[in-house]
């Protein structure tokens, strides 16, 4: 069974490239810490705060609940 915070780490990534955005480019954007984007992306992933969801949602011009939208 998939934890949610490797699914929304999968979800980021998709959105990600799919902005053809490199990990360094999306934390400028959202002004978050690039160490954090790779973080969220990894294999052990930290669960993301409300905060730091809303950065991402307004960088990729997305409702928040897409970024936690899983299958």
């Amino acid at each position: 069974m998939t934890n949610i915070n490797i699914k929304f780490g999968k979800q980021l990534k998709e959105l990600r490239k799919k902005k053809k955005l490199t990990q360094e480019k999306l934390a400028q954007l959202a002004d978050i810490n690039y160490k954090y984007i790779q973080r969220l992306e990894g294999k052990s992933p930290s669960s993301p705060t409300l905060n730091v969801l809303e950065k991402l949602a307004k960088t990729f011009n997305v409702p928040l609940s897409k970024l936690v939208e899983f299958e």
